[in-house]
């Protein structure tokens, strides 16, 4: 199968998966927001990150967030670390709804797959994902476990609950549910190539 072919076949993956028209009332760019939000950590829980990870202008994000906001499925919180920050989450109404996500078709496909396979796909769709967005001026988002970021706490190995991790780009510790969250700061490790598969260097 040729480039093409396969570029084509992601591309209507993604399409068929996201679901058409209205689902539980909601159109396909509301349900968008619901899952960017459920997935982003709370350093990505904005309307300029989710603007940005979308592709899509700050006044449409904005738009589309404020009806969801009037519907029930978003509210705004103060961080906890900063005060002066607003953050959006979920609402238990919006994570009731998600249960009937559309988009879950796509996700138990992939759960189908072998083990043996997903380390290697996931890599390959990053290095896919990188270099798309790197040809059309775009941000790159990602997850702590492929950060350059992401660094070791030495000196909490031997306290819990707290995490060994560290964001390097915030300084702040990270929580374990944090690590495989979508993060508006990723930058990708460098990758080497093992055989015909692209693997990730391991956290610092």
């Amino acid at each position: 199968m040729n480039s093409r072919a396969i570029a084509e076949m992601v591309f209507h993956l993604g399409r068929i998966a996201s679901g058409e028209g209205l689902i539980e009332g909601l159109t396909a760019a509301q349900w968008a927001v619901l899952r960017y939000f459920a997935q982003a950590n709370r350093f990505s829980r904005t309307p300029s990150a989710f603007a940005a990870f979308h592709s899509t202008t700050r006044g449409t994000a904005s738009q589309t967030i404020k009806t969801l906001e009037t519907q029930g499925y978003l509210t705004r919180m103060r961080s906890d670390e900063d005060r002066r920050s607003v953050q959006l989450v979920l609402t238990d109404k919006a994570r009731v709804i998600l249960a009937n996500d559309p988009f879950e078709s796509l996700v138990r496909a992939t759960n189908s797959l072998p083990p043996s396979v997903l380390g290697h796909f996931a890599n390959a769709l990053q290095h896919m994902l990188g270099q798309v967005a790197q040809e059309r001026g775009k941000s790159t988002f990602g997850t702590c476990t492929s950060c350059q970021y992401l660094e070791s706490d030495d000196c909490s190995r031997d306290e819990r609950p707290r995490t060994p991790y560290v964001c390097g780009f915030t300084s702040e510790r990270l929580r374990l549910e944090e690590i495989d969250e979508v993060c508006v700061n990723f930058v990708p490790v460098k990758h080497m190539m093992l055989g015909n598969f692209v693997i990730g260097a391991l956290p610092r």
